[in-house]
C-alpha cells in the first residue's frame, strides 16, 4: 500500500466513527427515550412503511443496548419499530441471548404476534444482528413465520456458526468444555459450525419460499467466522459486503451493528428496495 493510503485510510475511518457517535446523538434525541421512540404499541404503519420493524439483538445483547444507534435511525425515517429480549437465562441480568436458540425462536414468534395485532399490519420486516440474524430463520423455516415476514435482514449473522477465530477449534482438546458450554450458555453451543442445531438448520436449503433475504457482513468481523459463512444461498438472497460499500469502513463485528451508519444505510435500502439510493462512505453522514 502506498504511504498515503496508509495515512488516508485511518483518517476517513476517524471520519466515519465521528459520524457514526454524533449524528444518531441527534436522532435518537429528536425521538426520545426508546419507552417514547420505538416499542411504542400505538404506532400505526403508514402507506409508506407498511410493515413494522422487529429488532433481533444478538448474543449478550438486549432490546435496548443493542439498538441505540439503528432503533433511532429507522424511527426518524418514518417506520415503526420493535425489538424484545430472548434468550433470558434466569439470574443474568441485562445480557440476553443465551438460551437455547430453538426456544428464542419460539419467543420471537409470540413477539412478531404481539406486533402484529397492535400494529393491524398483515406482515413485518426483522432485522437482527450476529445471533439475532441468524435465530429468525429458525421461525421462519419451521414454525411459520415465512407467512408472516417480508424480509429478513442480518447483520453479521450466523448463518453457518462460527469458529470464533479459531478457538471452537480447541473444544476437543479440552475434555467436558463443549458440554459446559451448551449447558451453561446454549445458544454458544448452538453457533459453534457444525453444531446439531445448525445442521438442522441448514439442512434442505437456507432459505424459505416467500422471504426476502438481505446480509450485511464486514470482513473484519472477529466473532462470526469465516465471514463469508455469514452470506445465504437461495432465492431472493442479496449478500452485501460492508467494504463493497465504503471501503474504508474498518467496523467489525459490535460496531457494524452498534454504529454504523453506512450498514444502517443499507438496512433502510434493505427494507424499502423501491426507494433504495446507492450506499457509499458519504451515506455515514445523511
Amino acid at each position: 500500500m502506498l504511504p498515503w493510503k496508509r495515512v488516508l485510510r485511518p483518517l476517513a475511518a476517524l471520519l466515519l466513527t465521528a459520524a457514526a457517535v454524533t449524528v444518531p446523538a441527534t436522532t435518537a434525541q429528536a425521538s426520545g427515550a426508546p419507552s417514547s421512540g420505538w416499542n411504542d404499541y400505538s404506532c400505526k404503519p403508514s402507506a409508506t412503511h407498511p410493515r413494522p420493524v422487529v429488532l433481533v439483538h444478538g448474543t449478550l445483547g438486549n432490546s435496548v443496548d443493542n439498538w441505540l444507534g439503528l432503533a433511532p435511525y429507522l424511527k426518524v425515517r418514518g417506520y415503526c419499530v420493535f425489538s424484545l429480549d430472548y434468550g433470558r437465562l434466569e439470574g443474568v441480568p441485562f445480557f440476553h441471548g443465551l438460551g437455547p436458540v430453538e426456544k428464542s425462536a419460539g419467543e420471537l414468534e409470540d413477539f412478531v404476534d404481539k406486533v402484529l395485532a397492535a400494529t393491524g399490519a398483515a406482515e413485518t420486516d426483522v432485522v437482527g444482528h450476529s445471533q439475532g440474524g441468524m435465530m429468525p430463520r429458525y421461525y421462519l423455516k419451521f414454525l411459520g413465520g415465512a407467512a408472516k415476514v417480508n424480509a429478513l435482514v442480518g447483520i453479521a449473522p450466523s448463518n453457518h456458526g462460527t469458529t470464533l477465530s479459531g478457538f471452537t477449534h480447541l473444544l476437543p482438546y479440552f475434555p467436558g468444555a463443549a458440554d459446559l458450554l451448551a449447558k451453561n450458555t446454549p445458544a454458544l453451543a448452538d453457533q459453534v459450525t457444525g453444531s446439531a442445531f445448525l445442521t438442522k438448520l441448514n439442512a434442505g436449503g437456507d432459505t424459505v419460499p416467500g422471504v426476502r433475504y438481505t446480509v450485511i457482513a464486514t470482513r473484519y468481523d472477529e466473532v462470526v467466522t469465516p465471514w463469508r459463512s455469514q452470506y445465504l444461498t437461495g432465492p431472493d438472497v442479496r449478500n452485501v459486503l460492508l467494504q463493497d460499500l465504503c471501503p474504508v469502513d474498518l467496523s467489525e463485528h459490535v460496531a457494524i451493528g452498534l454504529l454504523d451508519r453506512v450498514a444502517f444505510h443499507e438496512v433502510a435500502n434493505a427494507l424499502d428496495p423501491a426507494r433504495a439510493r446507492p450506499t457509499t462512505c458519504a451515506s455515514a453522514f445523511e
